[in-house]
């Protein structure tokens, strides 16, 4: 009796000629796609490795003998009173006050992931529920909630960030509230549109012909179809968020010094960036490179989702 070979599933677009197919469910050929995407594994091992150096901030600080808001007063400051260039006892020099700028990029990473993961998944959240609502629910609920989503898109988001932190006071929990604030109508009209097209399949006729309730419908058998553009818009918002992050503390109602922030590092070294370079050019190139880890991240899991797109092997 004659045996298959077996052996395992090969690459997207790398099956030898001649050889069975095998077959593979959405979700394992979109993970097939992009663990052979290389610009997705370095994005990932990057965020990884940012996530790692978050967590680990405060080991880290102890190691190079510094904490976020300790200045150096001896070897931290020049004798202009400038802050000095890296060296083997500050691997990324000081800042105007002697404080080491490597601890305190490694503290305004925590600021930037929380901020900008916790604002993100609020932001989804309230929009995946708003959105279902508003593309399930019937016309007169849709025209409720699109007017909504508009009136929210409608708003200066800078002019409202800076009224609401001023009344209620810069802090994280705040800066989550405001970029999901100005976030989910977004997500929701994404939802929405969605929603609109898979109400009206079968397999919802079906569940609706069987005496299921709208809110099982929604969230058992709309939802599951949502579950793709939605961890891709995730992905998208969160650089979105971070920056969001670093615009609020750069203009100062954001997080409150000494509290290490990306945004409020480079709003600092705006006044030395001609003497020490280094005080403006770490920080930035620290919210470049995470943002664009996550931007590129995010259009991989995209075309990963997507069977219309080509598969290249990046």
């Amino acid at each position: 009796m004659s045996t298959t070979d077996r052996r395992p599933a090969l690459a997207v677009g790398t099956e030898e000629p001649g050889q069975p197919v095998e077959g593979r469910s959405p979700w394992r050929l979109a993970w097939d796609r992009l663990r052979h995407d290389r610009v997705a594994v370095v994005c990932a091992v990057f965020i990884g490795l940012l996530v790692l150096v978050a967590v680990l901030a405060e080991p880290i600080s102890m190691l190079v003998g510094y904490g976020p808001t300790q200045q150096d007063r001896t070897g931290g400051i020049t004798t202009d009173g400038l802050p000095t260039p890296p060296s083997p006892h500050h691997l990324l020099g000081t800042d105007n006050l002697g404080r080491d700028i490597l601890v305190r990029i490694v503290y305004g990473s925590q600021v930037s992931l929380l901020v900008g993961v916790g604002a993100a998944v609020a932001a989804v959240v309230i929009g995946v529920v708003v959105g279902l609502c508003a593309g399930y629910l019937g016309p007169a609920v849709d025209t409720v909630l699109a007017r909504l989503m508009d009136v929210v898109l409608s708003f200066p988001f800078l002019l409202f960030a800076i009224a609401l932190v001023t009344v209620a006071g810069p802090s994280e929990l705040i800066e989550i509230a405001v970029i999901a604030f100005f976030s989910w109508a977004a997500v929701g009209r994404i939802v929405r549109g969605q929603t609109l097209a898979i109400r009206e399949k079968e397999y919802v006729e079906a569940a609706r012909s069987l005496g299921a309730g709208d809110v099982r419908i929604m969230f058992v058998d709309v939802l599951p179809n949502l579950v793709a553009p939605v961890i891709v818009y995730t992905t998208l918002l969160i650089p979105v968020s971070i920056v969001f992050e670093a615009t609020l503390s750069y203009l100062g109602v954001g997080i409150i010094p000494p509290t290490p922030s990306w945004g409020n590092m480079i709003s600092d070294s705006q006044n030395f960036y001609q003497v020490a370079w280094w005080f403006l050019v770490f920080p930035g190139l620290a919210l470049v490179l995470t943002t664009l880890a996550f931007n590129l991240l995010g259009d991989s899991v995209r075309d990963a989702l997507d069977p219309r797109t080509e598969f290249r092997g990046r």
